[in-house]
This record gives C-alpha cells, sequence and structure tokens, in this order.
C-alpha cells in the first residue's frame, strides 16, 4: 500500500510499504479521509524523534506513517474483538473514527483518571502503529468509535480535530448562557467557535488576522475583530456591557500578545484556556490573578468522553465539521499539495485540509 512516511526533517515521502496485520485486539480500517494537522506540519519541519525510534507502547520503529486525524470503514477485525469504544459493537463495514492517543493505564495520571497526561502518552501517526496518511490502519479495539447514522466519511476524519477544542471548552466550564472569546481562527479556533455553540454559547468573539479566516469566522455566528484594528478586550467589553468573557482560549500561541488578549479579554472570575503551544515568550503579572481571581489553565489533547461528546453533537446536529474543510487531495500529492503548501503560506486560506487515498466515497453512513 502506499503510506506517507517522515524520514528526516522536511522528508516526507509517499513510500510503497506492506498492509498492517491485525494485532490482538484490534482493528483494521481502510483510510476514507485524513486530516492535516499543525502537529503534522511541526513534525515535518523538525522531528522531535529520530526515525528509527521505538514508542514504549507502541513497539513499532520508523520511519513513521503520519496522520493522527482519520477515519475510515472496518475492514477486518482480530478474533477477540466484537466491541470498540465505550463497549459499543463494531463490525466490518462500519464508518469509524481513531482517538489516536494512547495510554499506559499504570502512570500517576493514568491512575489519577487523567490519560491524556500519562507519562508515556503516544499518539498512532506521530509516534507509530501507523497512520492516517495511508490506505490502511491497524488501531486498538478501544480507540475505535463508530460513526452515527447519517454521518459522513469527512465527519469521521474531523472529529479529532474538533475533540481537541471539545476538551477545552469542558475544562472551561462553558454551557448555556456563555460567552466565549477565542483569539485564533486556525483549525483549533474555528473549533473551539463550533463546539462552544455546541454546548449553549450565546455569544462567541474571535480575533482574527487573516481575511479568509475573518470571513468564515463571521459565517459560523463569530463577532470578528480584527487586533490591528481594535483593541480586543475592549471590543469584548463593549458587547457584554462592560464585563468580559465567561471563557476565552488561546489558540494562537504567538506569545504575550495573544496569551495576554485572552487573559485581558475576561471577566472578572473568568477562565482563559491555553490551547496552543507558545511560539514565542510569554510574561505574566501574578497581581492581576490575584486582583480579578481569573483562572488560567491548559488543554492537553482529549480522551473519550471529548470524543464521545463530538460524535454525539454530530449526531443530534449541534456540531457540522464540514462547514471546516476547505480543500480535499489525493495522498500521493499530499506532500505537496498538502504539506508543504500549509507551510508555503497555505494556512492564511486553509483551515482543514483532507487527505483521501481512495476514490470517490460515500458521503453518508447509514
Amino acid at each position: 500500500m502506499k503510506a506517507i512516511r517522515l524520514h528526516g526533517a522536511g522528508d516526507a515521502r509517499v513510500d510503497d510499504i506492506d498492509e498492517p496485520a491485525l494485532r490482538p485486539g484490534s482493528v483494521k480500517i481502510k483510510i476514507a479521509y485524513a486530516g492535516i494537522c499543525g502537529s503534522d506540519l511541526a513534525f515535518y519541519e523538525q522531528p522531535y524523534l529520530p526515525a528509527e525510534h521505538v514508542h514504549p507502547l507502541m513497539g513499532t520503529k520508523g520511519p513513521t506513517v503520519l496522520g493522527h486525524e482519520f477515519g475510515g470503514y472496518v475492514v477486518d477485525r482480530a478474533g477477540d474483538v466484537t466491541l470498540g469504544a465505550d463497549g459499543k459493537p463494531v463490525t466490518v463495514g462500519d464508518l469509524v473514527a481513531v482517538r489516536p492517543n494512547i495510554a499506559d493505564g499504570t502512570c500517576p495520571a493514568c491512575l489519577r483518571g487523567e490519560p491524556n497526561l500519562c507519562a508515556n502518552w503516544g499518539f498512532i501517526g506521530l509516534h507509530g502503529w501507523g497512520g492516517g496518511f495511508s490506505e490502511y490502519v491497524v488501531a486498538p479495539a478501544e480507540n475505535v468509535y463508530p460513526m452515527p447514522a447519517g454521518a459522513s466519511a469527512e465527519d469521521a476524519a474531523m472529529v479529532e480535530s474538533l475533540a481537541v477544542a471539545w476538551a477545552a471548552v469542558r475544562r472551561s466550564g462553558a454551557g448555556k448562557g456563555t460567552t466565549g472569546l477565542v483569539i485564533g481562527a486556525g483549525p483549533v479556533g474555528l473549533g473551539l467557535l463550533l463546539c462552544l455553540q455546541a454546548v449553549g454559547a450565546t455569544r462567541v468573539v474571535v480575533s482574527e488576522l487573516s481575511a479568509a479566516r475573518k470571513t468564515l469566522a463571521a459565517s459560523l455566528g463569530a463577532d470578528v475583530v480584527d487586533p490591528r484594528e481594535r483593541d480586543v478586550a475592549e471590543y469584548v467589553r463593549s458587547l457584554t456591557g462592560g464585563a468580559g468573557a465567561d471563557v476565552a482560549f488561546d489558540a494562537s500561541g504567538a506569545g504575550t500578545t495573544t496569551f495576554a488578549a485572552a487573559l485581558d479579554g475576561l471577566r472578572s472570575g473568568g477562565t482563559s484556556v491555553v490551547v496552543a503551544m507558545s511560539h514565542g515568550h510569554v510574561q505574566v503579572d501574578p497581581g492581576t490573578l490575584l486582583t480579578s481571581e481569573k483562572t488560567v489553565t491548559g488543554s492537553f489533547a482529549y480522551w473519550h468522553q471529548d470524543f464521545q461528546g463530538v460524535i454525539d453533537a454530530i449526531a443530534d446536529g449541534r456540531l457540522r465539521p464540514e462547514r471546516l474543510v476547505t480543500s480535499r487531495i489525493p495522498l500521493i500529492d499530499a506532500v505537496d499539495r498538502g504539506l508543504r503548501h500549509l507551510l508555503d503560506g497555505g494556512r492564511e486560506t486553509e483551515v482543514k485540509v483532507l487527505v483521501t487515498p481512495q476514490g470517490p466515497m460515500s458521503r453518508s453512513n447509514g
């Protein structure tokens, strides 16, 4: 089969490799679509692991097949498998999404019930087990989520990126009647917008520079502000009777500028969630936290409740992932038209680029 493997910094290739073999407790999936993530781009530019690295939980040696946002159709399952995530039946032919992160289940974080913070965490498509930029992948059955009737193959591929946003919204405590502030309208920022709306937020302000992304955010129902044209915190206060947002999210990671915009735009007692890895120095005045009782926290990845939360919201119509898909490209072109395109300025106009190894796919399941 064909797969995109990372051989080193800036060296991703479409290779011909063997199809993955089933392991005990696993499911084999024919990939329908896989999304390109900012983590894929960062890993492509500068891998933090050598190509031959063997992850302690995955046991597979590189070069690694990329792609951790993916969905597809079950084509086989190990003899000991009848159930997938949350004890739901998994059968051949099912359209499924795959939660790519794994945990050892034994470290202090796992024993506290925080497996996303596992000391030995890893991701299918970054650290081993194959990946979504391929024709087939094998994944643990407990990581496989059957999609609801009416969901599309594109929806399945979008669950992972939306789960990042869903987890951050969950950590913020947002709910019905919330006013939210999102700094940055990239894939995660726009996902935050959709997830905030899905949990009942009545107003979401999005701060963004890109003209294309501002237009998309506005079309999705956000109040959009360009930080070059107006102070973000002042704009939020003007919409909230002087109070500020209940929750805020730094989905940009530009440094103090975006971190401070999220924090300053909060009301007293509000919560700011860091969702993006910072690409610059961040300076914080602890006195601001002391006198306002604002909370700053982070959100790393997701776990079962977030994946299932996204799927349930797709099922009842609160989430429509297809609105974030801007391009669909074939696997054989994904290095040039996907990874390199996005790094060469494509992120100014693209939101989510989906890669497919297949021909035309059915739009729905059921």
